[in-house]
């Protein structure tokens, strides 16, 4: 008998129309390989979800992203219930989703992050809180969801439009090239660079198909593509990070040799629609995407 898989998609985060993506796409490549797959739109009720999940799957493949899903309130209830489930367990996936914590993890471990400060989004009225240009990002969100980069000449208007709670994560900007890799098993797949037709990476250009343009491998000197795949792994292993995950970089290639690498962050749960990252590195390694997911699936678990 195949084995039962139940895909969680969709949730109530900014990122939800994206889960509904990545779960429909990771649902496919389930159902290629020949699992019993059941998709599972999760919405605002518990029971609900607990009733869906009945009778139990043999593993639980989490397409969810942002709040609930990304951020180790999933993974707490997959473990109380002892389903196996993919990508990181519930320390891992709150210790990345909190990027002032997961900043001062990375440093410990010796990785070049930008400088940053957390400030309250009213203080921003009372001044720069350091030289522009800076970013100003939530603390806790993914995708480059509320991400703007301010430079000189531009209003912070900390009320307008930001609905991310009463605090900002402020980082010093790094010009330069923006690099992923994604790791795999703790080991690095690639390293893509990533190329906006205009403006920077944020949610629209990660999103709309012909906004950027990827690069895989990534045109940089090798000794910049060994550093940061090194970061990457080193990363993924200073949160305790399991499965599949991708660490987002910057290159700033005025400076010399491996100096302008920097860590921003690691995703935990990674894109995995027809634009994403992780599904192409993969498949610059030889990996399709029904092999993709049927990986990760094999590899799931709990910390039950």
């Amino acid at each position: 008998m195949s084995k039962r898989v139940a895909v969680l998609m969709g949730g109530r985060s900014a990122e939800r129309e994206i889960s509904l993506v990545t779960g429909a796409a990771c649902a496919e490549g389930l159902s290629a390989k020949g699992y019993d797959v059941s998709r599972i739109d999760v919405g605002a009720s518990l029971p609900a979800l607990l009733a869906a999940l009945e009778p139990r799957p043999d593993a639980v493949f989490n397409a969810l992203h942002g709040h609930f899903g990304e951020d180790g309130r999933i993974q707490g209830l997959l473990d109380l219930m002892g389903l196996p489930y993919t990508h990181s367990g519930l320390l891992a996936s709150a210790l990345a989703m909190d990027k002032p914590v997961s900043k001062r993890l990375f440093a410990a471990a010796g990785l070049r992050c930008p400088e940053g400060i957390v400030v309250r989004r009213d203080d921003l009225a009372k001044g720069d809180p350091m030289a522009r240009p800076f970013v100003m990002k939530p603390p806790a969100e993914g995708s480059s969801v509320g991400v703007r980069i301010m430079r000189q000449g531009d209003n912070i208007a900390p009320q307008d439009g930001w609905s991310f709670g009463q605090e900002v994560l402020v980082e010093r900007y790094v010009p330069g090239r923006e690099l992923t890799v994604a790791i795999m098993d703790g080991k690095a797949l690639a390293v893509t660079e990533l190329r906006p037709h205009n403006g920077f990476y944020d949610y629209e250009h990660k999103y709309t198909a012909g906004r950027t343009e990827h690069l895989v491998p990534a045109p940089v000197p090798a000794e910049v593509a060994k550093e940061a795949e090194r970061m990457s792994v080193v990363a993924h292993a200073a949160l305790g990070c399991r499965g599949v995950t991708r660490a987002d970089l910057r290159y700033d290639d005025s400076k010399p040799g491996t100096t302008g690498l920097y860590l921003l962050e690691i995703n935990t749960q990674p894109g995995m629609t027809p634009l994403s990252l992780v599904p192409e590195q993969a498949a610059y390694r030889g990996i399709s995407f029904p092999d993709l997911v049927a990986w990760m699936v094999e590899h799931a678990r709990c910390d039950a």
